[in-house]
């Protein structure tokens, strides 16, 4: 384990790499007087990831996890803070609104061009020069690297989208961020099952990390998977994970994970 100030990472010995960028939840003391009470609860919070995608790394993954929030700094995000889904709600680098609109800071306290800057060298730069260097690392041992980038998200969010999300969103940047055949042999674990509604590149198709790393020419290959609380625990405060739902839903992260383990790109090609 290589522990640093902002990120955890497990090194292992597959070709693949999980990313959870939004289970941290810290936030610094100096910052909290700064933020609404509600801000504080960290409500938008990937939460419990780390307990489902545990057996990633006891099967050779590698897994990558910030400790603090997404509130002080969105890790999905790109570091000059273009919007990702253009024409709708979206957050920023620093969010200003939690994803039910509500604004996160008190009145004259959202950080300006500087602050946002520092957070960008003190918390957002070292996680990706972590993930960076762990792709390049699985990259040059396996000849390929294999990136899952893992959220969750509530399953109606107003401010953010219309109706109810599919239970399970992979995206693959609109099939630029991975190989066809990957795409494709996940794309039927999905389909394959009914207990889980599910869409391939809808509404979530890959924020910045599987964007910017998915480079299936120079052998690195990204998804990510949005997944909805209600598939695995309760959506509204505490929110508590429900052993019930995640014992349902953790076999169906397994055979999708195992299809990221056992593909080869030298067998399937781009």
């Amino acid at each position: 384990m290589h522990d640093n100030p902002t990120y955890t990472l497990h090194r292992g010995d597959s070709p693949l790499l999980v990313s959870l960028p939004h289970i941290g939840t810290d936030i610094p003391a100096a910052l909290r007087p700064r933020y609404t009470e509600q801000a504080l609860a960290v409500d938008d919070t990937d939460w419990h990831l780390h307990t489902l995608y545990a057996f990633a790394a006891q099967r050779g993954a590698s897994l990558l996890a910030p400790r603090y929030s997404r509130y002080v700094i969105d890790l999905n995000r790109p570091p000059e803070n273009a919007p990702m889904y253009p024409g709708v709600n979206n957050t920023e680098l620093c969010p200003t609104h939690a994803f039910s609109g509500q604004p996160l800071y008190r009145p004259g306290q959202t950080p300006g061009d500087a602050e946002v800057q520092q957070r960008l060298a003190q918390y957002w730069q070292p996680y990706h020069a972590a993930l960076a260097a762990e792709l390049q690392r699985l990259h040059t041992q396996h000849g390929y690297a294999l990136l899952w980038d893992g959220h969750s998200i509530q399953s109606t969010l107003p401010w953010l989208f219309d109706g109810t999300l599919p239970d399970l969103n992979l995206g693959t940047a609109s099939g630029s961020s991975c190989a066809a055949p990957l795409r494709t042999a996940l794309a039927a674990v999905l389909s394959a099952q009914t207990a889980f509604s599910q869409v391939v590149d809808g509404r979530f198709k890959g924020g910045y990390i599987t964007r910017h790393y998915g480079r299936p020419e120079q052998g690195v290959h990204a998804v990510q998977m949005e997944m909805c609380f209600s598939t695995y625990m309760q959506e509204t405060p505490p929110f508590q994970i429900d052993p019930v739902r995640a014992r349902r839903v953790q076999p169906l992260l397994e055979q999708l994970i195992d299809v990221m383990l056992t593909w080869r790109p030298h067998v399937h090609t781009v």
